[in-house]
């Protein structure tokens, strides 16, 4: 396993972290009873697999259902000074709730203290807001801390790039959580701000979020050869010495043997990764167009300004996703949970397009005329059953 300064932590943090939203066996909290001794097993399993590898960081969270209480049964009775344990707890209006909650998450692991806590999901101004005022949830993490029971305070996130880079600009938190990847490189501002901060960077779900990479299409699979796109994206990431480490939600302890390639070419990225850019890059100029490719993000208004609150900047995503690397399972999955997944994937689709006019919001796109055929041509290609977050099935 490789390593990296986990920013101002000072943590020696693997390259590749232990998610744990996957290989729990409830997303609902059940009594210990219910839990299957086989699902237990099986994380168990997980866990010491990814320590015999070199993977001694735990990620969690109070909202993953079982994860803690399955987690609690096996971190005790491993030397604790090996491991580098993070939960996180979401913001919430009560800071008395949040403590409640925290102190749960604290019961459930069966820790005497965690080394990383996250305030999960700052999605929106609210939540930041929440989190940050006199006598806030961000408060409150700081009394765990002063108490011994936390170590560094962190953050993740899902939100619009500026709601990240106000969480940044505080310099409250000592790390943060946050999407990006090659297929969606928007955070890339807030990545260069933590680093101006000394912050330790952690990407969220670069297999799932980054694009069900363990189910590619035939396509892109051809695109990113000579490596799984797994390990490219793996590799595009890590390429970046601002980032710090990956998650990897392993479901079962096979799950993590992909994910390892990547050690192997870490020192030959700027060999490896070129060429592979390049047929990428190519490939979608030649399906969508050099103009649109380069310029489709241009000029787009935010969410609270789009009438009816249609996710236009998502939607053209994942229509260019689907056009230029057949990412259609992909595409569509993210595209029929909007209107269902709150604030971690807000705005709803473009199936009332036709009702809507955009030309008011659209004035700053130089593609204004064309946006809401490419909408509504998104939604015919990208429309279905609605889907709900993975936490919410």
């Amino acid at each position: 396993m490789q390593y990296r300064r986990f920013g101002r932590t000072g943590l020696s943090m693997p390259v590749l972290s232990c998610g744990g939203m996957r290989y729990q066996h409830s997303w609902k909290d059940v009594p210990g009873w219910q839990i299957p001794q086989s699902s237990q097993n099986n994380l168990e399993a997980t866990i010491r697999r990814a320590v015999e590898l070199g993977i001694n960081h735990i990620e969690t969270a109070r909202g993953y259902g079982t994860s803690e209480v399955q987690l609690g049964q096996i971190l005790p009775k491993m030397p604790r000074e090996q491991l580098i344990v993070q939960t996180k707890v979401s913001p919430v209006a009560d800071a008395k709730e949040f403590q409640r909650t925290l102190d749960q998450s604290l019961r459930n692991l069966r820790l005497d203290y965690v080394d990383l806590l996250g305030l999960h999901g700052i999605n929106t101004p609210e939540l930041l807001e929440y989190s940050l005022r006199p006598g806030g949830c961000l408060e409150v993490a700081q009394r765990f801390q002063a108490q011994g029971k936390v170590r560094f305070i962190g953050f993740s996130t899902h939100a619009p790039t500026d709601v990240i880079l106000q969480a940044i600009a505080t310099n409250q938190f000592d790390y943060v959580n946050l999407h990006w990847y090659y297929i969606n490189q928007i955070n890339w501002q807030a990545i260069a701000a933590a680093q101006a901060h000394d912050m330790g960077v952690f990407i969220i779900s670069p297999s799932d979020k980054g694009g069900m990479l363990y189910k590619p299409p035939q396509k892109l699979v051809n695109l990113c050869s000579p490596l799984s796109p797994i390990v490219f994206n793996d590799l595009f990431c890590l390429s970046h010495s601002q980032v710090h480490t990956l998650s990897i939600g392993a479901a079962r302890p096979s799950d993590f043997d992909e994910h390892l390639k990547v050690l192997d070419y870490l020192d030959r990225a700027d060999e490896i990764l070129p060429p592979i850019l390049q047929r990428l890059e190519q490939e979608a100029i030649h399906c969508l167009g050099e103009e649109w490719f380069k310029t489709w993000q241009v000029g787009l208004p935010k969410l609270e300004d789009t009438p009816g609150k249609v996710n236009i900047r998502a939607i053209l995503w994942l229509r260019n996703l689907a056009i230029a690397y057949d990412m259609i399972d992909y595409a569509k999955t993210r595209y029929n949970m909007l209107g269902n997944a709150s604030h971690w994937f807000p705005g709803n689709k473009a199936d009332r397009i036709t009702q809507l006019d955009l030309r008011s919001c659209l004035t700053r796109s130089p593609h204004a005329d064309k946006i809401p055929g490419l909408l509504a041509d998104a939604h015919h290609l990208l429309s279905g059953q609605e889907v709900k977050r993975i936490s919410q099935q």
